[in-house]
């Protein structure tokens, strides 16, 4: 299968998406599920576009992407929780040291240091810097918001373009755009998967207070689902069937639970949406909340066991 007719696949399957969505919106009105609906096909447009964008700028590109992907996911993150001016300096630290040196280390192959520099370095680093302000109050919340924004928004999100830098058994180095298509279609489709299925079979809410729109029945047929494509895309990995199905199996499940987790944050701090925090912002942590929890654990599946 070549990319041309994956491109073209994923865009007419769009196409027809964006329709039937249409339609139901003119005929139906904008109803909460429609929206919902609506809502999915956009995400999905704008993943279609940064694997294009990943395919013709090649790896160099793609982490220049991924870089101010995770520069706006750290502003949505911080606009959320962090309101306190005492912690002004760990947060330039967040963003001009952290977030370029991780996609440095991205950029130069150095795995040994992009592996540890956040979770060892940065969060030994942060609650130091923030500890010389002289401010007590609170000061293990503050602390563990900055790292924990550090985490999600630039480490986690960094191993999606590390997938390119990786030597695949299986696969010439220009062809890992391949597993970009695959992480990225099977954790999106799950999660439009689980909402369909809801609607269509789902009546037991599998965990109402964190997200009100998914079922036990939605999430098992979502997943299973999702399984199942995991393993048609096979030839587009170096996988066999069954062990695509497995990997799929794992980061849908992971994307899922990612959901759940920046779902309990937002809820905690009384949004729906992240986009809906900052007026003209395009909330790019709604589109990419299960990646973040997905990605590194396909990363080091792939590298362990393929590279």
């Amino acid at each position: 299968m070549t990319m041309s007719t994956i491109f073209l696949s994923f865009f007419g399957i769009l196409v027809l998406a964006s329709l039937i969505g249409f339609v139901l919106k003119k005929r139906k009105g904008n109803t909460n599920t429609i929206e919902n609906l609506n809502a999915r096909i956009y995400a999905w447009w704008i993943m279609l576009f940064v694997l294009l964008f990943a395919f013709a700028f090649g790896q160099n590109g793609t982490i220049l992407l991924f870089f101010l992907i995770s520069f706006a996911a750290l502003r949505e993150f911080m606009t959320l929780v962090y309101q306190d001016r005492h912690d002004y300096y760990a947060l330039v630290v967040c963003f001009y040291l952290l977030l370029p040196l991780q996609y440095y280390f991205v950029w130069t192959e150095w795995y040994g240091m992009f592996s540890i520099f956040i979770p060892v370095y940065g969060f030994l680093l942060l609650p130091i810097v923030g500890s010389l302000t002289g401010k007590t109050e609170h000061f293990l919340g503050r602390s563990a918001k900055i790292q924990w924004a550090a985490m999600i928004s630039i480490f986690c999100l960094s191993h999606v373009p590390a997938l390119l830098t990786l030597n695949v058994q299986g696969l010439d180095k220009n062809q890992n755009i391949q597993l970009l298509i695959f992480l990225i279609a099977i954790v999106q489709l799950s999660d439009v998967l689980q909402y369909i299925w809801g609607k269509l079979v789902g009546k037991r809410k599998i965990m109402p207070s964190l997200s009100p729109s998914k079922t036990v029945a939605g999430t098992v047929g979502g997943i299973l689902s999702a399984t199942l494509i995991a393993m048609l895309l096979a030839p587009i990995t170096p996988f066999s069937t069954l062990q695509a199905g497995i990997i799929g199996f794992v980061v849908c499940l992971m994307g899922f639970f990612g959901g759940l987790v920046m779902s309990a944050i937002k809820r905690d701090y009384g949004v729906k949406d992240w986009g809906r925090m900052i007026k003209g912002h395009g909330g790019m942590l709604d589109r990419v909340d299960s990646i973040c929890f997905s990605a590194p654990v396909f990363f080091h599946i792939v590298r362990y066991y393929w590279a």
